[in-house]
């Protein structure tokens, strides 16, 4: 019998928005991808390595007391290149919320507040690698 754990990874990674469509064409544009899941109020992409699931909402499903603009916990998504990935992401109308960061070796952040008010968090995490290679191993 398998132990059971709290967490056990990433589901869905949802972001709130007032103009769904625009979300989606948005996403679309910096994915490279359209959504595989759609229903009204609701579009999904999966991406990355392990496809995880970015969702976005339409704001009028936010549950009551839900903030209406840049708060709370910061995702942090992979990529390659830290600093152009930022610079993407500001040229196609995201706005700054902490420029590149080293934290140590093998470890930079980045985060934006994408136009719809959702804070997109970018890193380089050697981990994320790590994890990646050991498990395309087996």
């Amino acid at each position: 019998m398998r132990e059971t754990q709290t967490l056990r990874g990433l589901t869905t990674v949802s972001f709130w928005t007032n103009d769904l469509a625009a979300a989606k064409k948005w996403y679309a544009e910096l994915l490279g991808m359209e959504p595989y899941f759609e229903r009204p109020g609701y579009a999904e992409f999966r991406l990355g390595d392990y496809q995880h699931e970015l969702g976005l909402i339409d704001s009028s499903y936010a549950p009551n007391g839900a903030a209406n603009g840049p708060a709370g916990a910061i995702v942090y998504w992979h990529v390659d290149e830290v600093k152009a990935t930022f610079k993407k992401l500001i040229s196609m109308g995201a706005t700054e919320y902490e420029a590149p960061t080293e934290r140590g070796e093998g470890f930079i952040t980045a985060s934006v507040v994408d136009p719809f008010g959702n804070i997109l968090g970018i890193m380089y995490n050697q981990h994320y690698l790590e994890v990646l290679s050991s498990t395309s191993k087996a």
